[in-house]
């Protein structure tokens, strides 16, 4: 997906807001702001959202010296996912259609997106979830596709959110026979995207058949990058994918046979998706589009 207007401007929202998460010198902020808003302008927009974000959240670390600006909020939401997880499993136990149910769930964990806002809330999300029909819903297919799956790659987004993940990789498994799971997670920190230490804090190193995979988040020594042959031979040889979160639509919407599962929380993502802000989302691509 193509970088469009609104995006502007959200990169310079996050740009501040990452820099109030370490510093409260405001003369400081100031300063990632100008530099940012400078660096933007020059930029070639005709980029991915991704791309963009990767040189505006670098540039927030070098001005305040700090590797993770999030690290705080990363641990603070997957103890807070944590929290939620025996009623999330007794919901699904409970459930005439656990599957379906911990897709749902999952899905509503999406919402922890700080790179989207700061403000939201999960209790509410997960209550309506549960209950609101999705805009595109092609879980029928995702049915299909696992039934005939022994490699599952699995393209995570945000902390807290991989507590999510997790269960509906544990529903997954209790299925169907995957053989490995290809756990995607970013090689550096950026923004509250999960790494593979919040992974391991959540326990999804103990699933069967795991392998972790490293997202760059392009510099150099970070992992693979999306938009390599390496990573689109990997996209290739797993049997399904399914992708987390917006940015990963952001950056693979041109592929076909993923399925995406998130939350539409932006005005850009909605209108890609033909969808409205809030929406939930369960879509397979079949067709790289232009």
């Amino acid at each position: 997906m193509k970088i469009k207007l609104d995006c502007i401007p959200c990169f310079q929202r996050q740009a501040l807001e990452a820099s109030r998460f370490v510093t409260k010198d405001i003369i400081l902020q100031e300063k990632i702001l100008r530099r940012v808003i400078k660096e933007l302008e020059n930029m070639d927009w005709t980029g991915t959202p991704p791309e963009m974000a990767h040189v505006v959240h670098q540039i927030v670390k070098e001005e305040c010296t700090v590797n993770d600006p999030y690290k705080d909020i990363k641990k603070q939401y997957n103890d807070i996912a944590l929290s939620f997880y025996p009623e999330m499993k007794e919901i699904v136990n409970n459930s005439a259609e656990p599957l379906l149910t911990t897709v749902r769930l999952a899905i509503a964990g999406n919402i922890i997106d700080f790179g989207a806002s700061s403000q939201f809330d999960l209790n509410e999300t997960i209550s309506k979830v549960l209950e609101k029909e999705f805009a595109i819903n092609d879980f029928d297919k995702l049915l299909e596709t696992l039934g005939r799956s022994n490699i599952l790659l699995y393209l995570a987004d945000n902390t807290g959110e991989i507590v999510f993940d997790k269960l509906l990789l544990e529903t997954i498994l209790n299925k169907y026979k995957i053989n490995k799971i290809l756990f995607g997670v970013k090689g550096a920190p950026i923004i509250n995207d999960a790494m593979i230490e919040d992974a391991e804090y959540v326990g999804i190193n103990k699933l069967p058949g795991v392998e972790f995979i490293k997202i760059g988040i392009g510099l150099p020594n970070t992992g693979v990058e999306r938009n390599s042959k390496e990573f689109h031979d990997i996209l290739t040889n797993s049997d399904i994918v399914i992708s987390k979160g917006q940015g990963n639509y952001e950056a693979l919407s041109k592929y076909g046979d993923i399925f995406f599962l998130l939350m539409a929380k932006c005005p850009v993502i909605a209108d890609d998706l033909n969808v409205k802000i809030g929406d939930f989302i369960l879509k397979e691509t079949k067709k790289v589009q232009n």
